[in-house]
């Protein structure tokens, strides 16, 4: 969300979080969100949080369960702090390229609150081990439970104690961790550590991070979708003919039905368009369909170069739906909308474990996790 929704979505909410982890709303508008202006107040607005809300501070280090449900989706994972040592060898692994004014951002927000407030979204490949931790901690009374003004049920529950080693000993079971969301937050509590600690200092608070692991098999991944502000130097006419010149092109429906195919929304009307296979030993990344769909089409045909820079390109998360596509095309603001088929978990962890870079915007995952919740102060 941007500060003017953060800010709305705020008003007349002394207690919501958004007043610590996008400052920016309860400064003038207009000013620089990264001015020291910005991250005082973050630190003022934790501080008074902490006393009117009231913030619990445990005593002892904790462990929790944590579930989210999305109309019949359910998904249930471990909230702990995770080794910064297992990130920095790669034992917690990574897909996408973060950027520097994010990094930035995120780690003076760390240092200045000593809290790392947003938790790293993390997933695994399913351990029976860790689903029976799991099952025996959500017949007990949650912490909390309640259903979010976006209709998302959040329940914790925090673990026993006597809990902790069976935790650890199911997670050593366990090749690899995996980001699925949270880059930033991850790649900016390494450099919090390495500010406060370093790699040879004695263990502290910041030799960790904030995160929540959901197994591979309850995780939900919808489509980024794309919209296209204008053809360039075509016209509907000649873009369809392009892409029948290259591509099987078919009357269709808004929503892909197979990896390979990409609904297009042109002139009121919804196209399949048919990738095909990718050649032979094409890398994992570049087979993905928003990997094709760039090379095959944005960037010959419409002429969309990087898309981490270029204006002409937008994004959709598959939670607003193909209606928020035909929207943006029917109103004038995008020429073409493309819907995609959703990437596969499976695809996410084949590409990392290969070291490969997934393109930006790949993934959307939802239901998504709430900063405040959990904080691990540091």
């Amino acid at each position: 969300m941007n500060a003017d929704e953060a800010r709305a979505l705020a008003a007349g909410n002394p207690l919501s979080f958004l007043h610590v982890s996008r400052a920016e709303i309860d400064v003038p508008p207009g000013t620089d969100p990264y001015s020291d202006a910005v991250y005082a107040r973050a630190v003022e607005n934790f501080s008074a949080l902490k006393t009117r809300a009231p913030l619990v501070v445990e005593e002892a280090p904790s462990l929790y369960v944590y579930r989210l449900q999305m109309g019949a989706h359910v998904q249930t994972g471990i909230a702990a702090c995770y080794s910064l040592a297992e990130y920095d060898t790669d034992v917690i692994k990574k897909h996408e390229r973060t950027r520097r004014d994010k990094e930035d951002d995120r780690t003076r927000h760390i240092l200045e609150t000593r809290a790392q407030t947003g938790p790293v979204f993390l997933t695994y490949r399913a351990s029976a081990a860790v689903d029976a931790i799991v099952d025996r901690a959500a017949k007990a009374t949650p912490l909390f439970e309640f259903t979010a003004a976006d209709g998302i049920q959040h329940t914790i529950w925090q673990l026993p104690a006597a809990e902790h080693r069976a935790v650890i000993e199911a997670f050593g079971g366990i090749s690899a961790l995996y980001i699925a969301d949270g880059h930033h937050r991850a790649a900016s509590a390494a450099r919090v550590r390495q500010r406060l600690g370093g790699d040879t200092r004695k263990a502290g608070e910041w030799d960790t991070f904030l995160a929540v692991a959901f197994p591979d098999n309850q995780m939900q991944v919808l489509p980024y979708n794309r919209v296209v502000k204008d053809l360039g130097s075509h016209t509907p006419e000649s873009l369809l003919a392009a892409l029948s010149e290259r591509l099987t092109v078919t009357d269709g429906p808004a929503t892909p039905k197979r990896k390979g195919d990409v609904a297009m929304f042109l002139g009121g009307t919804w196209r399949t368009l048919a990738l095909g296979r990718p050649p032979a030993g094409t890398s994992p990344a570049d087979a993905l369909d928003v990997s094709r769909l760039q090379d095959l089409v944005l960037t010959p045909l419409l002429g969309i170069g990087d898309v981490r820079t270029d204006k002409r390109i937008d994004f959709v998360g598959g939670a607003r739906g193909t209606g928020e596509l035909e929207k943006l095309v029917s109103s004038g603001k995008a020429a073409v909308g493309f819907s995609m088929y959703p990437v596969s978990v499976d695809d996410l962890m084949a590409i990392s474990d290969a070291g490969g870079i997934m393109p930006p915007k790949s993934t959307w995952f939802e239901p998504k996790l709430r900063d405040g919740l959990l904080s691990h102060v540091i």
